[in-house]
């Protein structure tokens, strides 16, 4: 399937969440700057707070996958396509690199975000959270919300997203409670591929939509 723009398909998300979760306490959390986009659709239907969760790949020399993925506030999460005995290989020979590599992209991610970009954790306790990317081809993303959610007493974990890969969607039904993928592609190529517009907003305008989400719902 392919859709015309992120705001469409985020409609089309909505469509099938709002029976379901209208008038439930629900927060939306985006995964990217995309995802944002989708997830607007979503918390403008479902009259909700909207916040960001962003992440960065922790990638090794001559390793085409990324090792892991962290957060701003530190989780980590490893890349289970790797098996137990080839990770405990990479971290043993690459460890002063992955630490580097954490410190570094922590940085950025945090100077990415700012003051306005933070997730407040208060917000997201006993609430039903949606998690919401434009597009999922790695499974451990979700890994990495998992454990970031983990210690905050939620109600259910739900996932939405346009489409996502075979790996992905067999991961989901191990982590969320509620799962709204509109396509499942046998191959997954890059997520832009299935859009006709490549409307991926600029970092400052996807933090200003996640600010003021309130004032845009319908």
């Amino acid at each position: 399937m392919y859709f015309a723009s992120r705001v469409q398909a985020g409609r089309m998300l909505a469509t099938q969440l709002t029976p379901k979760y209208r008038y439930e306490n629900c927060a939306v959390v985006a995964l990217s700057d995309g995802g944002v986009m989708v997830g607007a659709q979503i918390a403008k239907q479902l009259h909700c707070v909207m916040m960001m969760l962003l992440s960065a790949e922790i990638k090794l020399p001559r390793e085409p996958k990324a090792v892991a993925g962290i957060t701003p506030e530190g989780v980590v999460s490893y890349n289970h396509e790797y098996s137990s005995g080839e990770l405990d290989e990479l971290l043993g020979e690459y460890r002063g690199i992955i630490e580097q590599e954490k410190l570094t992209h922590m940085h950025e991610l945090n100077s990415l975000l700012g003051s306005g970009g933070v997730i407040d954790k208060s917000l997201l306790k006993a609430h039903n959270i949606i998690l919401v990317s434009d597009g999922i081809k790695d499974a451990f993303t979700l890994d990495l919300a998992y454990e970031f959610l983990k210690p905050i007493k939620i109600e259910k974990l739900v996932v939405a997203t346009p489409l996502a890969s075979i790996a992905a969607v067999d991961h989901m039904h191990v982590l969320a409670d509620d799962i709204y993928c509109l396509s499942v592609p046998a191959e997954f190529m890059d997520t832009d591929h299935y859009y006709d517009q490549h409307d991926v907003p600029d970092h400052k305008v996807a933090i200003e939509t996640v600010e003021n989400i309130v004032l845009n719902w319908e």
